[in-house]
């Protein structure tokens, strides 16, 4: 029996998918082997020593201590992609309100309420909220992974002349962009001809308000930037700077702070971004399908802290490693199978950065191997799956 701890509310049509009969679900227990969350914070939480994996229904992962998870060789998987079509959706969305002032428009429109001649009104003042059409206009993409080629695609549609930067464009993004969508051999020449902005990048410490008065200093004048990725990434007293010389016309923030809630020309949306049923449902499933391959198969899909290694099954026993990426790990760990007389009709073994992880399939089992593995130097976990 796998048990399984949920720290938020998680989605049924996820949760269904573990079989009752192996998985005890529960937001309260003890020795979890996986927990499932959505926002709630686990920096403050001892992490049990029974736990295997943690899955987090969203993309981003600032609110689990990845370091903390890596050191216990704790699988930390997200769900890239999963919620792609909302975000999607929401840019599309603040397109159209950086330009036409239909945000500022209403709330004007407010402020007639006790008026007479609202109609009168309206006609006389429609003027102070003109905005131009997106149609025909230059959208520069800054990061073209799942969410950006979806926003990159949509606003081709729309008649939109489409630029995109991502120098690290992989293959299978690659084939689901137009052919239409330019591409920037730098972010400055792109910022120097879009008329829109919007950002698609990770927040990391490289890319710390990457957009800086540096950057803001190269952009269009008059242009329109969206940020539905992290706010960490606008240095906003630079923005506020940008917004004073005109360089900036409007900023669109799913991250509002203290200073861009209160700052002229700025539209603050509430983070929300992935904030449908759809998007919940979709992160739900693919949080609980991805934890319960792990804990069956062992094999890892979309970590963010160990590499992705799959495996077909062949043989009668499993042994999954989390381990540094150090040299002569690979040799010593087959050692151990060696000096037991035990076969291995296949394996693999992957690195990502300072870790990694491998998967051996073994003709026998042995009731000794766990320990013997785990007293190796540089090992971080140890499973064996029968």
């Amino acid at each position: 029996m796998y048990k399984v701890q949920t720290l938020n509310k998680i989605a049924n049509i996820g949760i269904d998918i573990l079989d009752k009969s192996v998985y005890e679900v529960k937001t309260e227990m003890d020795s979890p082997d996986g927990m499932i969350l959505r926002s709630f914070s686990m920096h403050e939480m001892e992490l049990p020593e029974s736990l295997k994996a943690v899955a987090r229904a969203g993309a981003g992962v600032n609110n689990i201590p990845i370091d903390k998870c890596s050191e216990k060789g704790i699988v930390v998987f997200n769900t890239p992609g999963a919620n792609a079509n909302a975000v999607k959706e929401i840019v599309i969305t603040a397109l159209l309100i950086s330009s036409r002032k239909v945000v500022q428009g209403i709330e004007w429109a407010k402020t007639l309420k006790d008026e007479t001649g609202v109609a009168n009104l309206v006609e006389k003042g429609k003027g102070e909220f003109v905005g131009p059409e997106i149609q025909g206009k230059t959208l520069g993409v800054v990061g073209l992974g799942a969410i950006g080629v979806l926003v990159a695609n949509a606003a081709n549609a729309l008649g939109m002349k489409v630029i995109g930067y991502d120098p690290y464009l992989s293959i299978n993004a690659a084939w689901n962009l137009s052919s239409s969508v330019k591409n920037a051999v730098s972010i400055e020449s792109l910022l120097a001809q879009c008329d829109y902005v919007t950002i698609h990048i990770p927040f990391m410490p490289a890319t710390k308000y990457m957009f800086n008065k540096d950057l803001f200093s190269v952009m269009k004048k008059g242009s329109r930037l969206l940020n539905f990725a992290r706010g960490e990434l606008v240095d906003d007293s630079a923005l506020k700077d940008a917004i004073a010389n005109g360089t900036v016309e409007c900023y669109v923030t799913d991250f509002p702070n203290e200073k861009t809630v209160n700052m002229e020309g700025v539209i603050a949306i509430p983070h929300l971004g992935a904030s449908t049923p759809e998007a919940e449902d979709n992160c739900a499933v693919m949080a609980v399908e991805q934890l319960k391959n792990f804990l069956e198969t062992g094999d890892i899909k979309n970590s963010v802290n160990f590499p992705n290694c799959e495996l077909a099954s062949v043989g009668s026993t499993r042994v999954a490693v989390a381990h540094k990426n150090i040299p002569n790990m690979i040799s010593t760990i087959t050692n151990v199978f060696a000096s037991k007389g035990i076969n291995i009709p296949d394996m693999i073994s992957k690195s990502k950065e300072n870790l990694a992880y491998s998967i051996f399939n073994l003709e026998k089992a042995d009731e000794t191997i766990e320990e013997a593995i785990k007293a190796i130097d540089g090992v971080l976990s140890v499973r064996v799956m029968i």
